[in-house]
């Protein structure tokens, strides 16, 4: 199967970080755990090796390569044995820094990106609140615009990165009265006046820092607003996929590790004369076990290519994530038990990975949730792929090329080609795309296109590309709405005919 995926170089990428962990990381986890930290010197000496910052441009310290560069990293560092030291640069280099990378202006890319890439900075994904987990659009946390500043009050919980961090990518309600429209990102640096965190004490991942954060008036300069406004909590539906999608790989290569750790010890381990792998019982769990990981982990490869082909499928990342993390539980449960008593021991590796999975079902994005999302996919025919993805973090081709864009003139005749052929809307209707509209007259006997810019019922402010997609079914009305990609003036009724005027 790697032949298939990886090739030469990867490999030898694999062997020279594997070494690398080996050396400078492995020796030092149980010292790591104790302290609940693990220093940044580590990081520094990874990104001086060029480990990090894998998919990202060259521009900014990046080494621009292909998503299974990533893949190799996230299986190897899974490979330690803590996933606390794991999921701290997971956090830096696939769930807050591409949203400065994909979304942020050059500004901000410049500031944060090269410290990301290079090891010196940490940074955090904020989402999660007090009363808010799952249900991103319904954060409290708000940023009101104050001249050339935000004023941020609201608090945080669970965050990784949240106490030893540089910076926080934070999910704030800059139009509270908006619902998922009114929802923006803003990166807020740790030592700012008004934010203060607390350390909290968790079951497993002791390895790394998880924060509760206060923000009691803190102001943030407009420049640090990550895209536009309004648009945060589309470009978290973009960004949550990636994060969901490189934890599946390093939970495979966790699971291979523990089933490896298991028959080890189980060649060793006697028990009525002879070694605990000859019992049929355990083979059979151990063959049981192994089968599974090698279903996900072809799986896995297929989803990871995906992705790296700049395929954006929801179904099948959520499917992956909730396998995953599933399977781990069973897996870290069961090769505890082939340790008896001594699995139960902190001096063993199964005691630290059965706690350190547990969290696997709950962060980015519950079972629960991954089940329902899947559920809306299969059941509702719900169209969650709007988009398509970048290849691996590097978005190269998330917008239309400048002469691939439809001119205006294309555009009026695709719009009247379906407007023509559909019942007069009773209303008028304009898309507005900043400089150029097309308006839709379908108070008469059929719908009238033209690119006037006249008064209108309802005015849809969207983008030429947004508006071809909508048109082919590619962009769903209902879901471009809820991610600010249609932004909606006026009779939110004729907006609704929309389905039935492009279909």
């Amino acid at each position: 199967m790697n032949a298939y995926y990886f090739t030469e170089d990867h490999e030898l990428f694999r062997e020279s970080l594997r070494a690398f962990l080996q050396k400078e990381v492995v020796p030092y986890i149980d010292q790591w755990e104790e302290e609940r930290r693990t220093p940044r010197e580590i990081w520094k000496k990874m990104g001086d090796m060029g480990f990090l910052g894998l998919s990202y441009p060259q521009a900014y310290g990046g080494s621009d390569l292909d998503f299974f560069y990533d893949v190799v990293f996230n299986e190897e560092i899974c490979k330690v044995g803590s996933g606390g030291f794991c999921i701290t640069q997971q956090v830096v280099q696939y769930m807050s820094g591409p949203y400065i990378l994909k979304f942020a202006s050059e500004f901000l890319k410049q500031k944060y990106l090269p410290g990301i890439i290079s090891g010196e900075l940490i940074s955090s994904i904020a989402i999660t609140e007090p009363g808010a987990g799952s249900d991103a659009q319904n954060i409290q946390t708000k940023a009101i615009k104050n001249g050339d500043h935000y004023i941020v009050n609201g608090a945080k919980t669970f965050i990784t990165n949240g106490v030893y961090g540089d910076f926080i990518v934070t999910v704030v309600k800059t139009d509270p009265s908006a619902g998922a429209a009114g929802v923006s990102l803003l990166v807020i640096e740790q030592a700012m006046e008004g934010v203060s965190t607390r350390k909290l004490k968790k079951l497993g991942w002791h390895a790394s820092d998880t924060a509760e954060i206060n923000f009691d008036n803190v102001k943030v300069p407009v420049e640090n607003l990550i895209g536009e406004e309004g648009r945060g909590f589309y470009y978290l539906m973009q960004g949550l996929q990636l994060e969901r999608l490189c934890a599946v790989p390093g939970a495979v290569s966790a699971m291979e590790h523990a089933i490896a750790q298991s028959l080890q010890y189980m060649s060793e381990r006697h028990a009525f004369g002879r070694p605990i792998n000859k019992f049929q019982v355990l083979r059979h769990r151990i063959a049981q076990l192994a089968s599974e990981v090698e279903c996900l982990k072809a799986f896995s490869y297929q989803c990871c290519k995906m992705y790296g082909d700049q395929i954006y499928d929801v179904k099948l990342c959520s499917m992956a994530k909730l396998l995953a993390t599933e399977l781990t539980e069973k897996v870290a449960t069961q090769c505890l038990q082939f340790y008896g008593g001594y699995g139960f021991m902190e001096d063993y590796p199964m005691a630290r990975m059965y706690r350190d999975v547990r969290v696997g079902t709950i962060g980015g994005g519950s079972s629960e949730i991954m089940r329902e999302i899947i559920a809306k996919i299969v059941i509702d025919d719900v169209n969650y792929n709007a988009e398509t993805t970048s290849t691996s973090i590097v978005d190269r081709s998330k917008h239309t090329p400048p002469s691939e864009q439809p001119s205006s003139d294309n555009l009026i005749e695709q719009v009247n080609s379906k407007a023509l052929g559909a019942q007069p809307i009773g209303n008028t209707l304009k898309f507005d795309f900043g400089n150029e509209q097309i308006y839709i007259d379908g108070t008469g006997s059929t719908n009238v296109v033209s690119g006037e810019n006249k008064a209108a019922d309802c005015v849809i402010n969207i983008s030429q590309q947004d508006l071809v997609n909508l048109m082919s079914g590619s962009l769903n009305p209902m879901g471009a709405v809820m991610s600010g990609k249609i932004k909606i003036d006026g009779d939110m009724s004729v907006a609704m005919k929309l389905q039935n005027l492009f279909t």
